[in-house]
């Protein structure tokens, strides 16, 4: 038997955490409901969830709080819930490491499919994949692996949630090529993130960060237009 997918809801509004509980149950997912910060970071551990669905507007420790301290020892996907719109809780959120962003009220239909795809993402199947349609591009010090998402950076194993592994990985399996920040969305996160080109910036900020420049390759800014995954010699 299969075990079932577990998702840790953290939401003060236990009416709203209700829902959603009901909503992905029916989708057999096993369900844990929190209402603060302080008892998700509590729980995570002993209920190891394979997503994170996280309200920004928690009592004490907010969702921010929460996104950072769980991404510092963890990579597992988080989808950030809130009311806010701005672009700029949407940023920051991604920042910290989170996975994707839907804004309140949404559409429970919605909800289940993005975290299905996000779990997709994190989780591909475990069956073997004949290594000619692996999806694999290694460098020097380097190998990017879209088909088990894993990254090795000299030699060692990189955290790295879905979204960063995906634009690496399609910007390495192009190398020189130049892509726009619009590209990029298009490509890495669809129609729904069009006009939002910080979010690319956000990923390529956090992939510079946990993996530096090497003497044959490295992520380049072409300034006024995007990004490419530049090969030297």
């Amino acid at each position: 038997m299969v075990a079932k997918q577990k998702i840790l809801i953290v939401d003060d509004d236990a009416n709203i955490a209700e829902l959603i509980s009901l909503y992905l149950t029916k989708e057999c997912f096993e369900t844990m409901m929190v209402h603060d910060g302080e008892e998700a970071l509590s729980v995570f551990d002993s209920f190891e969830p394979n997503l994170i669905l996280l309200d920004l507007m928690l009592p004490g420790i907010d969702g921010y709080q929460v996104c950072r301290e769980v991404r510092a020892k963890s990579a597992t996907p988080i989808i950030m819930l809130s009311a806010k719109g701005e672009v700029f809780d949407k940023v920051l959120g991604l920042e910290l490491g989170a996975d994707d962003y839907i804004i309140k009220p949404f559409d429970s239909k919605e909800l289940v499919a993005r975290v299905k795809a996000v779990l997709r993402r994190y989780q591909p199947s475990k069956q073997d994949v004949p290594k000619s349609s692996a999806k694999v591009v290694e460098y020097p010090d380097l190998v990017i692996n879209q088909t088990n998402y894993s990254v090795l950076y000299k030699g060692v194993p990189v955290d790295m949630p879905p979204k960063e592994l995906e634009l690496l990985y399609f910007l390495a399996s192009s190398p020189n090529q130049v892509f726009t920040r619009e590209q990029l969305l298009d490509h890495i996160w669809g129609y729904e993130y069009i006009g939002d080109t910080r979010t690319v910036d956000v990923h390529i900020k956090r992939l510079r960060e946990k993996i530096k420049d090497h003497p044959a390759w490295s992520l380049a800014t072409v300034w006024g237009i995007g990004y490419k995954f530049e090969v030297r010699g």
